[in-house]
């Protein structure tokens, strides 16, 4: 750790949301306490342990809240309320994320990125293949939504710039949290990039099922209505290719083999799969022209940014 990395920990805050994370809560806080990190710049947010969580917490000398409502979306909307720094970066309480990330993280953001995520290295120790499997397939939807290329949307440890942060609603739930955050990034052209970081297997009992990946696969459909309704439509649409190409199959053997003639069926069939195949593309199309627009956003950002710099010299 270097000067410059102690610079930055006083002007970031390092969020630790929890709940009944008592087996790791102590040494997650040792670490992010060795790592460099002023003790007034730490704060978890517990969502209700009742294993004594926040009293392993407190006995850190850290500053420890319980949050408003219920799951990590409002844990870090209350945390929010206490940030007084220009950088915040959020991690679990599990022990899954090593602090010695957090500068690598931080650094991102002084490059005048908007957005950090520490992109996991995944092993068979850390995590089994299922969920890998899950996360992978949940990024991969998450990109085709958003048109984006990101490899870990879903990663409990992330750096932001705190005013930008608080732009986002927040009114996905439970584990979803993330997948909003990235997408209300990706889509008003904020700086985003990623970093790699180790992951450990964590401490205490999983919280997250394999059940979970369905709410997160729902939520992001949820958050393409709010971000990019058109792709959703469309996509809907493309649906109709199923029923058009079974319809059409049953029109076509039963006038090839039995010498049956199906005019209204057959008809019902061009007319499902011609709806579905246009939608499809119109739905590729839209995902390529949400990619363009991100691209804009991101350009018109940096000119932004570039006079407010020369605006700030020439006052100077």
């Amino acid at each position: 750790m270097g000067v410059d990395c102690r610079e930055l920990f006083r002007k970031t805050t390092v969020v630790i949301p929890t709940l009944n994370e008592a087996e790791a809560i102590g040494r997650v806080l040792d670490e992010v306490i060795s790592a460099g990190i002023p003790k007034e710049n730490i704060l978890v947010v517990d969502g209700g342990s009742t294993d004594g969580t926040r009293e392993i917490a407190a006995s850190k000398g850290v500053k420890v809240i319980v949050q408003e409502g219920k799951g990590k979306a409002m844990a870090i909307k209350t945390a929010l309320r206490f940030v007084r720094t220009p950088y915040v970066l959020f991690m679990d309480g599990d022990y899954t994320y090593p602090a010695a990330h957090i500068c690598d993280l931080v650094k991102k953001l002084e490059e005048e990125y908007d957005f950090v995520i520490g992109r996991r290295q995944w092993n068979s120790s850390s995590q089994g293949l299922i969920y890998r499997l899950g996360n992978w397939a949940l990024t991969k939807l998450f990109n085709t939504l958003f048109g984006s290329s990101l490899g870990d949307v879903l990663s409990g440890m992330y750096a932001a710039r705190t005013d930008v942060l608080r732009e986002v609603s927040f009114e996905m739930s439970h584990f979803s949290v993330e997948s909003e955050i990235v997408a209300h990034m990706v889509n008003t052209g904020k700086k985003v990039t990623e970093i790699p970081i180790r992951y450990r297997k964590r401490l205490g009992e999983k919280k997250l099922g394999l059940l979970h990946g369905f709410g997160i696969a729902k939520d992001m459909f949820r958050l393409t209505w709010r971000y990019n309704p058109a792709t959703l439509i469309f996509s809907l649409g493309a649906l109709l290719l199923f029923p058009g190409l079974a319809l059409g199959a049953y029109v076509a053997y039963n006038l090839l083999f039995e010498g049956v003639k199906y005019y209204f069926k057959g008809l019902l069939a061009v007319l499902l799969t011609t709806t579905g195949m246009i939608s499809l593309l119109l739905a590729i199309m839209t995902v390529y022209m949400k990619r363009v627009e991100i691209r804009t956003q991101i350009k018109l950002e940096e000119i932004r940014r570039e006079i407010r710099n020369i605006t700030e010299k020439g006052h100077q």
